[in-house]
């Protein structure tokens, strides 16, 4: 008999960026981390690319368009919280339309905020990943304990 395989969830987190501005989204009535910021962000559906599921997202959350040759993949991270997951970090500095709220169920509010001053609630494997994609970082783990330990 075959051993059932591991499976993990996959997202895509969007970066929208103006110069060294990225637009955050505060939390709300999710159930997870409600009141700190993330960006946009979403489960890829199955059957999707990571470009095609950061695109929809885009038009879900914010009510914005993004051409799939704006789009950059800037980084993926491979985290671990109550689950295991892989998350790809995706970059746009260029869209059609006007950024909305267009879930504000989900979420209380848009804010552009300089990459070097971040709010102190910003999700902190967000914050990794942000300050990643700064320093041309395209991979990271989070929320690992350490391998292994020196020896002193």
């Amino acid at each position: 008999m075959q051993k059932e395989r591991f499976a993990m969830q996959v997202a895509v987190h969007l970066f929208l960026v103006r110069g060294t501005q990225v637009l955050l989204l505060r939390r709300y009535n999710t159930g997870y981390e409600d009141g700190n910021y993330s960006v946009p962000a979403g489960h890829l559906d199955g059957n999707e690319e990571v470009k095609t599921a950061a695109i929809r997202e885009a038009k879900e959350e914010c009510g914005i368009e993004i051409d799939p040759a704006n789009l950059e993949i800037v980084g993926v991270m491979h985290r671990r919280s109550n689950d295991e997951r892989i998350d790809f970090f995706v970059a746009a500095i260029e869209w059609r339309g006007e950024i909305i709220n267009a879930e504000p169920n989900k979420c209380d509010e848009l804010v552009w905020v300089d990459m070097d001053k971040l709010p102190p609630n910003v999700i902190p494997y967000v914050r990794q990943a942000l300050s990643n994609f700064r320093r041309k970082q395209w991979f990271d783990s989070f929320g690992w304990e350490p391998a292994f330990e020196l020896k002193k």
